[in-house]
């Protein structure tokens, strides 16, 4: 059964694919090359960063293919060692896990305390309003579930972000058309005091022209955050289209200062959604945009961009690229990857593995994946690979640093039986080593999909 829907229709690949040897710049993003959009299976949105034991998970939203307004049923995750190889965990929670929603899976946030993950979503009430609601779960990845039968805040609003002070005390912030606030117990899912609404003044959030109901740049996709003493509110600004714009204060409930434009309106989505983290002794930007093929403002990408404060604590203006972040350190062979670690695909999907976790599938003839700075060393000698097919499988070839690069290994898939029943694969590999992006090419006669694939590892003979 196939569980998630391409992001890329099969019937553009065979012309996609045609493209991909002469370099063609399809929707601003080299296909052949870039690493923005992170995510290639799904259409992303709305992404929510957070840092935990030395990885970036990354929470996003999720556009339903072929829709013509907001179409969003669930929410999906995403990490990362390197900020370029991007593993797929597939979707910690979704409405379903929330029988008072019915509709409206939009942007989330996910913050560890106590133990726990604690997640921060807008969902409209049945038969009601846009309301945030709380799920909670005892792993990063889920999976979640509902922590109170019911919203912890209601109004009519969206766009939850939660930070934790120094001194412990955390706040949850939320709002369009408003900015509102209020100041969470240790709990993380109840709330003391009211409902606080944060004074939209010019001097705090910019000027809009020519609009008396709303005078100041504010629409909506807050992102609180604390970095050296001072306090930043990123939101999106302005409607239609949108730009990233920032506010900062002494103060996690203000008053506020403008600031300025983080990134202008571009990209083909007509909303844009941020987060900022530091990571590995860098600093990153996530958004989202139209980049993938296809794309636009109801079939968005999460992307990413490395920065550097100003030395005043301000931050520059960010151009969207479609290179991306560049790697931190390198990724290893020798240990056992997941399948769905991935810095670029093409035509692959991924599903629920009867194994645990995720696997790739939905494999077609020419279709790929690239995984980027993989240290062979002194040379890799055999490759294993997880492999099921219930047709008559196929291929995975082993290129390096092209989808016609340098061939070092082939492994021959044969029919399992079943799309869930796995085997492993030994190949010889000859020719892989120092530091070298890797490409999985999958091949097979045929129309139809080929196998399924788990997880992959090289040996170097010890």
């Amino acid at each position: 059964m196939q569980i998630y829907t391409s992001q890329i229709p099969k019937c553009v690949i065979t012309a996609l694919q045609a493209l991909l040897f002469f370099g063609v710049v399809l929707n601003n993003v080299s296909v052949a090359k870039a690493d923005n959009p992170i995510v290639q299976t799904i259409y992303s949105t709305d992404p929510a960063p957070v840092v935990y034991n030395n990885r970036v998970y990354v929470f996003t939203g999720h556009d339903e293919d072929g829709a013509t307004t907001f179409v969003m049923k669930d929410w999906r995750v995403f990490s990362s060692a390197d900020m370029v190889n991007w593993q797929d965990h597939g979707s910690p929670m979704s409405l379903a896990t929330f029988s008072w929603a019915d509709a409206n899976a939009w942007a989330p946030q996910v913050v560890p305390r106590n133990g726990k993950f604690y997640a921060y979503l807008p969902m409209r009430r049945r038969g009601g309003s846009m309301a945030i609601g709380v799920g909670v779960a005892d792993n990063i990845t889920g999976p979640y579930r509902d922590a109170l039968g019911k919203p912890l805040v209601e109004n009519g609003e969206i766009d939850p972000t939660v930070f934790i002070d120094d001194n412990g005390q955390a706040y949850l912030y939320w709002g369009n058309p408003n900015l509102n606030f209020v100041k969470l117990n240790t709990d993380m899912i109840s709330y003391s005091g009211t409902v606080n609404k944060v004074a939209l003044t010019t001097a705090g959030f910019g000027t809009r022209p020519g609009n008396a109901q709303r005078p100041t740049t504010f629409e909506e996709a807050p992102w609180l955050y604390k970095r050296d003493g001072r306090y930043y509110m990123m939101y999106a600004a302005n409607c239609c289209s949108e730009d990233i714009r920032y506010s900062m204060s002494t103060s996690a409930t203000g008053p506020w200062t403008y600031k300025g434009v983080i990134m202008a309106t571009a990209g083909k989505s007509f909303t844009n959604h941020a987060g900022i983290i530091d990571y590995s002794g860098n600093s990153y930007f996530f958004y989202h945009n139209g980049g993938l093929p296809g794309g636009g403002g109801y079939a968005r990408s999460v992307c990413v961009e490395r920065f550097n404060y100003n030395s005043d604590g301000t931050i520059p203006t960010i151009s969207m690229t479609s290179n991306g972040a560049p790697q931190v350190g390198t990724l290893n062979p020798y240990v056992r990857q997941e399948a769905e670690t991935i810095a670029w695909s093409v035509g692959v999907e991924t599903e629920v593995c009867s194994e645990g976790g995720i696997n790739v599938g939905f494999i077609n003839n020419g279709d790929y994946i690239k995984v980027r700075g993989v240290a062979f060393g002194s040379g890799a000698t055999s490759f294993s690979a997880r492999v099921a097919s219930a047709a008559s499988g196929g291929k995975i070839e082993l290129r390096l640093g092209s989808t016609s690069g340098m061939l070092v290994g082939t492994c021959t898939i044969l029919s399992t039986g079943g799309w869930q029943s796995w085997t492993t694969v030994t190949c010889p590999v000859s020719g892989a080593s120092g530091t070298q992006d890797l490409f999985l090419r999958f091949t097979g006669s045929g129309s139809s999909e080929l196998f399924n694939f788990n997880w992959w590892q090289f040996s170097n003979g010890n």
